[in-house]
């Protein structure tokens, strides 16, 4: 096979409509855009656009609230990871990482800043992982199980308000 050779698949381009190719074709004179206004001409824009009237998204009023700062974790299941350390993905025998739970393919460290662990499921063996993040149910399930939980990320103590 030669480079000038290769072809496209048959029928994976379409073919575009030609426009304003005489009144056999179906688009002729005004190219299936009507007759005059805004919309027949060229770079019209109209999303969003009530004809004048105050459109929906300035009626409305603005809820809520987008924390640039906020966090994002990817989250590790205790029965996912035990599923990992029976089927011989991850070494229950050395410390556990973040990166080790990226290698195994049990997260995706993507956009994320982190790896948070949850109580979803059981763990069977003793462990020692260092993660992100863990709930108080998770940390108690591995301690329960003879191993420990290292947290990178300090977690924010709930003080009770002053009465």
């Amino acid at each position: 096979m030669k480079l000038n050779e290769i072809r496209d698949n048959p029928g994976s381009r379409l073919k575009s409509k030609r426009l304003g190719r005489g009144i056999g074709s179906g688009k002729g004179k005004t190219s299936g855009k009507g007759v005059k206004g805004q919309k027949a001409r060229e770079g019209v824009s109209l999303n969003g656009f009530e004809g004048g009237q105050l459109p929906i998204y300035r009626r409305l009023p603005k809820r809520g609230f987008h924390n640039v700062n906020r966090k994002e974790y990817a989250p590790l299941n205790l029965g996912s990871l035990d599923a990992a350390l029976e089927s011989g993905k991850v070494d229950a025998a050395q410390p556990i990482t973040e990166a080790v739970l990226r290698d195994a393919g049990l997260v995706r460290l993507g956009k994320v800043d982190g790896v948070r662990l949850l109580a979803k499921g059981s763990i069977s063996r003793a462990i020692n992982i260092e993660v992100s993040g863990a709930s108080v149910a998770a940390i108690s399930a591995v301690e329960q199980a003879g191993g420990s939980v290292k947290t990178l990320v300090a977690a924010k103590v709930q003080e009770a308000p002053a009465a």
